[in-house]
């Protein structure tokens, strides 16, 4: 299949949409590096779903999504006038929450938990007549014994602490996968869900986590009474790698792509990936600037892009500088004054937001530098573009 283009995210969210509607289409996975748009893809998918009426209420949502955003449903009041008493207030406002009152969420969040951390939490909260959320927040402990049901404070050590930005990330991606669970269930009061978008579930997943949960996403949907389409987006090479396989085993082969954005124009490209492993930046990188050398479209910026593919590859392979992967020796004329073209060029005023053109000579420079570089190392030919000398 050719590259899809999309002249913005709303665009590429309709589309993912009308290809989650097709017949057993189930899953779209994306692949993206930090800083193309993931979470703001996420936010115009949900947007589609939205009715807003003439007072700017919403009335219809149809999206179920976690991405940086649901982290801002929660916030902690830090008690700081006794600095006792700890808790994670929930914004009672969003419908995100709308299971609390109606069900044991917190034994659902508990049992997900306890796959991934070794503290524990109370959930108190506070509802009207019509059973509408008033307030709700989490008190954290770790329990002297987890299977004591004491209510005595003095019976658990450390009640209402204040858990690591790591164990509050878990604790957030547990809520979530609860309300999924439900969701998936067919709850009551998440029959409004039409799809599903996940972005990123845990920012700084190592690879046993990574494992974890890709496999127990997945196990959630095996189980599914009401399957629901889902978007996941990550920039994690080894979770995309875990989720192909768990997916294609269970579910057949859906749709994967690496998601790109030009920096010029701005436009977004959608690049199906057929392997496990989506292609990385450096590659996607040097593909960009071997196509832009064979133009006269080169920009100081450029000079920052190639910048950052040399340390990187310098950095792979031992070096401590940049100048190791386009100097023969210490005594390399040509290769010195290749390097300070860089270092120039990628400083200062040529700033990457405000790309500046070159003249012939420099951007001739740049076409040596960057030839230079890729013949010297061993890059899959079939990965990048035909040059023109």
């Amino acid at each position: 299949m050719p590259d899809l283009f999309f002249k913005d995210l709303p665009t590429l969210a309709k589309y993912l949409r009308e290809e989650l509607d097709k017949p057993n289409k189930k899953f779209a996975l994306l692949y993206a590096y930090n800083g193309i748009g993931k979470t703001r893809l996420s936010g115009a998918f949900r947007d589609l779903g939205k009715n807003i009426n003439s007072d700017g209420e919403v009335t219809q949502r149809d999206t179920l999504y976690f991405n940086a955003f649901t982290e801002d449903l929660f916030n902690w009041d830090n008690d700081l006038s006794d600095d006792k008493h700890r808790v994670l207030k929930l914004n009672e406002n969003s419908r995100y929450f709308n299971g609390l009152a109606s069900t044991e969420l917190d034994t659902r969040i508990r049992s997900l938990l306890d796959r991934y951390a070794d503290f524990d939490f109370r959930i108190d909260s506070e509802t009207d007549k019509d059973d509408k959320l008033t307030n709700a927040e989490v008190v954290f402990f770790r329990d002297v014994n987890r299977n004591h049901e004491s209510d005595d404070e003095e019976d658990v050590d450390a009640f209402g602490i204040k858990i690591s930005r790591g164990e509050e990330s878990i604790f957030i991606w547990c809520f979530f996968l609860a309300i999924l669970q439900l969701t998936l269930d067919g709850h009551e009061d998440y029959t409004w869900v039409k799809y599903v978008y996940i972005d990123d579930p845990i920012s700084s997943l190592d690879e046993h986590n990574a494992i974890v949960v890709g496999n127990h996403l997945v196990q959630l949907y095996r189980e599914a009474k009401r399957p629901i389409p889902t978007v996941i987006s990550t920039h994690h090479v080894l979770f995309f790698n875990v989720l192909h396989y768990e997916i294609k085993n269970h579910f057949g082969r859906q749709a994967q792509y690496m998601l790109k954005r030009e920096k010029l124009s701005g436009i977004y490209c959608l690049e199906e990936q057929k392997g496990d492993t989506p292609q990385f930046y450096h590659i996607s990188a040097l593909t960009e600037l071997l196509e832009v050398a064979n133009s006269d479209k080169i920009s100081t910026y450029h000079f920052n892009v190639l910048r950052s593919i040399l340390e990187k590859t310098a950095f792979f392979h031992g070096y401590g500088h940049f100048a190791s992967c386009i100097k023969t020796d210490a005594n390399d004329a040509e290769g010195i004054l290749h390097q300070r073209f860089v270092d120039i060029l990628s400083h200062g005023k040529y700033s990457m937001y405000e790309p500046a053109n070159m003249q012939d000579q420099t951007m001739d420079y740049f076409r040596q530098i960057l030839r230079s570089f890729v013949k010297r190392h061993p890059f899959n030919p079939a990965l990048l573009p035909t040059e023109n000398e």
